[in-house]
């Protein structure tokens, strides 16, 4: 063997030895570690067993023993060092400090238990009970990190030091010293602004962070209190929202109901979102995972839903700094105000699909905003907006009603033909017969179906704008304390039918709908034919009474908007009939046409296709004949 070969060989085997040293010491360090978590998991398990009363009274003698041993071991796992310093360690018994940073908006309450957001008071609003209105309560709401250093180190299991020289009005700094380096956490609150903004380093562990290991955990677990009067229609539009990068609008899971999904892709932002509040979390950077979970409590409880997020997000690992930013909204859920944040925030207010939204987004809201700067009262506006909206729509909606009022003026001769055709199986002659009438009057029957079409959208948009409008909120109108919730003029303790109380607003629009079926039920008549009778019952009964129960829970606003559009269309519907479409004028259209056609009008293609049908009708029944013969 030659001198170079006794070299390399000498060099291997210095190499090998010290990686094994390596390794050595820090299997050392994991285990110590590991060691540190284990005995602050007992003593944690000691006082949450120092809550179980109960047993306790049952069994004193093993209780005190317990007791006793657990005392012991607590004591042991505070004298436990994981480094040279036992900082560490420290820091997870350590007391919690609090500290509070505010702007015009916000008042947020950082603890050092976690470097965490503690509470988040939300300015200039207040719940139905007017209570201070916090998105998160104090001690209801965990934000946790979770990084593999070299085993799981859990941000909400420590006391961070709160670094007050770096800190200030608008920022705290907390940090958690970790081996050579440490953890820190950076919360700035930004002037007159609902946004924080977090950055999370990991500063001088890049030895402890092991190098397969490309990402933290992010975990945000909040109870959402109550904030309005209505428990059904807080509940319908609250909900958790998360939002794929560059997607037409958020994925939601709740809306009432309990939810969960779990995703593997890209999610830039979620939102725990109550009907007129969020608590946002983004990562600029993209979480890589979530894992979503909602839940509603009951009415009688005094917080409203528990959301909680599994998330993570990639880190560069190997780096001596690694910093990780996030950013926080916690605020109103007013459209133009997310918008400005330039996140696609705004999308978490429901204001209906591709068509709806657009109209809601380009109509509606500015309408709403204009009217407001002038105009302190919002049924003043809601009654300003809806004489514009049936101004606008007035055009298509003339079509349906002078359609209607024309048919009504056919009415006599509409008698004649269902008492000459009184029979089931006379149903296609007497349509015929009707055509024919229509032909020689004039009348479209359809004319009156299309532009009411054209309108649904409209009411559909208005629908979901006035429960999702928190300019509404606690906007007081005439009997109704609250615009965005319902008016409750009658209020009993238990429930009957669903309901517990009568919705003044709710009733009314119920009754308007009554009284306008009952108008356009004069001017057409159902004959002898079943269906026909079936649906104007419907209309009549059945869908005033529907509307009331779907409306008495929500809000009076939409309710009052309901009620005016169906006393304007009454209006318009009086004004054609009387001044506009004139009865004689029909009738007369009618004789002229019989005259000069002795009876008869032109067919359409309409008529032609019908008596066709009519026709093969009649040859298929004579081959049955036929057939029955033989």
């Amino acid at each position: 063997m030659d001198k170079n070969s006794i070299i390399g060989f000498v060099l291997i085997f210095l190499i090998m030895m010290g990686f094994f040293g390596y390794q050595s010491a820090q299997y050392r360090k994991q285990q110590a570690y590991q060691a540190q978590l284990d005995s602050i998991a007992q003593a944690e398990a000691y006082a949450q067993w120092q809550l179980d009363s109960a047993w306790k009274a049952e069994h004193p003698e093993e209780a005190a023993a317990a007791e006793a041993a657990l005392q012991q071991q607590a004591v042991e796992a505070a004298a436990t060092p994981v480094y040279s310093d036992s900082l560490l360690n420290a820091a997870a018994h350590a007391e919690a400090q609090y500290i509070t940073l505010s702007n015009e908006k916000l008042e947020v309450v950082f603890t050092t238990r976690g470097a965490q957001p503690y509470s988040v008071l939300v300015k200039n609003y207040l719940t139905y009970g007017k209570e201070p209105l916090y998105i998160l309560q104090a001690g209801k709401s965990e934000l946790g990190y979770v990084v593999y250093a070299p085993t799981a180190v859990d941000t909400r299991k420590f006391n961070f030091d709160y670094v007050a020289e770096e800190s200030s009005d608008s920022t705290v700094v907390m940090r958690l010293p970790f081996g050579e380096g440490y953890i820190q956490q950076m919360y700035t609150l930004e002037k007159d602004s609902y946004s924080v903004k977090e950055t999370v380093s990991f500063v001088g562990m890049g030895q402890l962070i092991p190098r397969n290991v490309g990402s933290i955990d992010v975990d945000f677990d909040a109870v959402i209190p109550r904030m309005e009067k209505g428990y059904k229609n807080e509940i319908q539009y609250s909900r958790l929202n998360y939002y794929f990068p560059d997607d037409q609008k958020p994925a939601s899971i709740g809306n009432g109901r309990k939810g969960e999904k779990r995703f593997n892709n890209n999610i830039e932002w979620f939102a725990f979102q109550q009907q007129f509040f969020s608590a946002i979390m983004r990562a600029p950077g993209n979480f890589t995972y979530g894992d979503f979970n909602i839940d509603f409590l009951p009415k009688g409880d005094k917080d409203l839903m528990h959301c909680h997020a599994a998330m993570r997000a990639d880190i560069t690992p190997g780096s001596d700094n690694i910093d990780v930013p996030f950013e926080f909204y916690f605020g109103p859920n007013d459209y133009k105000g997310l918008k400005a944040y330039g996140h696609a925030y705004e999308k978490v207010i429901p204001l209906g699909g591709k068509i709806i939204g657009v109209f809601t987004k380009y109509v509606i809201i500015p309408l709403f905003d204009w009217l407001h700067k002038s105009i302190a009262n919002f049924g003043i506006i809601i009654l300003l907006m809806t004489l514009f909206i049936k101004i606008v729509v007035l055009p298509f909606a003339y079509k349906s009603y002078s359609s209607s009022a024309k048919m009504q003026a056919l009415k006599p001769y509409m008698d004649k033909i269902n008492a000459k055709y009184p029979k089931q199986e006379d149903a296609m002659k007497k349509q015929q017969e009707t055509m024919a009438l229509y032909k020689k009057a004039g009348v479209s029957p359809m004319g009156g179906c299309l532009p009411m079409l054209l309108q649904m959208p409209i009411l559909w948009a208005m629908f979901r704008f006035f429960p999702a409008s928190i300019q509404l909120r606690q906007q007081p109108f005439l009997w109704a304390e609250d615009l965005s919730a319902y008016d409750d003029v009658i209020h009993w303790g238990t429930s009957i039918l669903g309901m517990d109380h009568i919705s003044l607003f709710a009733l009314l629009m119920a009754l308007s709908m009554f009284f306008y079926s009952k108008i356009t039920m004069q001017q057409q008549t159902a004959g002898n034919d079943p269906n026909a009778k079936m649906m104007q019952a419907m209309s009549l009964y059945m869908m005033p009474v529907m509307m009331f129960f779907i409306c008495n829970n929500l809000s009076s606003g939409l309710s009052y908007y309901y009620l005016l559009s169906n006393l304007i269309t009454m209006l318009e519907t009086f004004v054609i009939k009387k001044w506009i479409v004139k009865p004689q004028e029909i009738l007369a259209k009618v004789e002229q046409a019989d005259r000069e056609n002795k009876g008869a009008a032109p067919k359409s293609k309409w008529q032609q296709r019908l008596e066709e049908a009519q026709k093969m009708q009649r040859e298929m029944q004579k081959q049955q004949q036929k057939k029955g013969r033989k």
